[in-house]
């Protein structure tokens, strides 16, 4: 069976200042499940938070928001997101995410090539 159980894997905290669980990782992952060019990650962002600004110079990357609402800053643009929205954020784009809700944001996060700290530039 090629699955992961969210219970079984321990949250992190990435370089921008979010708490992961990477869901599906090649890292963590390639062996079992023969995972290798993309990783999944729920991201949480507590109320007034905001993700550091930063930029991937590979991956391209899709956050999926599942539970709360917050302000996207996406290259010169700003722009709310709520529940079902699905945002994409080419390489090399500067990005952030705010929690602007009373419950904590969380979104899907996935990432092609997968996630890596050494992808990621603080800016």
């Amino acid at each position: 069976m090629n699955k992961t159980c969210y219970d079984d894997i321990p949250p992190y905290i990435t370089r921008d200042g979010s708490v992961i669980r990477e869901l599906m990782h090649p890292a963590a992952h390639i062996e079992l499940y023969g995972n290798t060019r993309q990783s999944l990650a729920e991201a949480t962002v507590a109320p007034d938070e905001t993700t550091a600004l930063h930029r991937h110079r590979e991956s391209e990357e899709l956050y999926h928001i599942t539970a709360g609402r917050g302000r996207m800053h996406l290259g010169d643009e700003r722009f709310e997101v709520g529940v079902g929205d699905t945002v994409c954020i080419p390489p090399g784009m500067p990005h952030c995410i705010s929690n602007i809700g009373a419950m904590d944001l969380k979104l899907l996060c996935c990432c092609s090539p997968a996630y890596t700290h050494t992808d990621t530039e603080l800016l």
